[in-house]
């Protein structure tokens, strides 16, 4: 494992958005979920797919809360045009979303 610097870390941009919207993403070559995520006013809402259908229904994303990586430029998947990165634990196909253990303010930063 390749060690990083405080000033590599501080580069990530976390932070902790609501899922408002969760459809299905045919398209995608793997299974997933458009998803598009509320990040408060600074940052607003941003659009991504999501590999984590294996664990969720689209039912049990709404309202939930998720951190991810809001500052990586932006990435073609299919049709779609992904704006951030969901940060998940992955074990083989099946992710668990990271999430705060409370309620936030949308769009914290997380660190």
């Amino acid at each position: 494992m390749e060690t990083i610097s405080w000033s590599d870390f501080v580069k990530v941009d976390i932070r902790i958005g609501t899922i408002i919207s969760v459809n299905d993403f045919p398209e995608a070559r793997n299974p997933a979920y458009k998803l598009e995520i509320d990040f408060g006013d600074e940052i607003g809402v941003k659009k991504t797919s999501a590999q984590i259908t294996t664990l969720y229904k689209k039912e049990d994303l709404l309202n939930r809360q998720i951190m991810a990586v809001v500052n990586f430029p932006k990435k073609q998947i299919a049709n779609f045009m992904s704006e951030c990165l969901v940060m998940g634990a992955v074990e083989g196909k099946d992710v668990t979303l990271l999430h705060p253990g409370l309620k936030v303010k949308n769009g914290l930063k997380v660190s």
